[in-house]
């Protein structure tokens, strides 16, 4: 709980509350404004605190052990009865999974900030003779 309230609350905090005051004059419900102005500015922190909060909740153990009883077992219980009691194939499947989910993103991240680290800002150029000095002119 508190990754998830660290991460979405900074984000909130910078949410423009202006932005969504002018959707709601140009006709926008409390909704549409909701989702097309403020859910794109903290849908990032909103990931990341429900990436903290699946990481976290398989390191306990203990509490997925009080919660969950009869026919209902959270993956962390299922993981930790089948390395106690039994040989379970379960464990090294998720572990196998959550190892490739990684990877992917890794690479999936490392090639974005890749792509993006050749963009440039419109209007902004690479040649410093067509970028324009001070007083309006040209360097070259």
């Amino acid at each position: 709980m508190p990754f998830v309230m660290v991460t979405t609350s900074s984000a909130l905090a910078q949410v423009d509350l202006n932005l969504g005051k002018a959707a709601r004059n140009l006709g926008a419900t409390g909704a549409q404004a909701f989702r097309t102005i403020a859910l794109p500015q903290i849908r990032p922190a909103v990931m990341s605190g429900a990436l903290f909060a699946f990481i976290t909740s398989l390191d306990e153990v203990v509490i997925s052990s009080f919660i969950s009883g009869g026919e209902n077992a959270t993956l962390t219980k299922k993981m930790s009865s089948g390395l106690r009691h039994q040989v379970d194939p379960t464990s090294a499947a998720v572990s196998s999974l959550l190892i490739g989910v990684t990877g992917v993103l890794r690479l999936a991240v490392i090639l974005l900030s890749r792509r993006g680290g050749e963009r440039q800002a419109p209007g902004r150029s690479k040649d410093p003779r067509t970028v324009p000095d001070r007083a309006g002119g040209y360097a070259g």
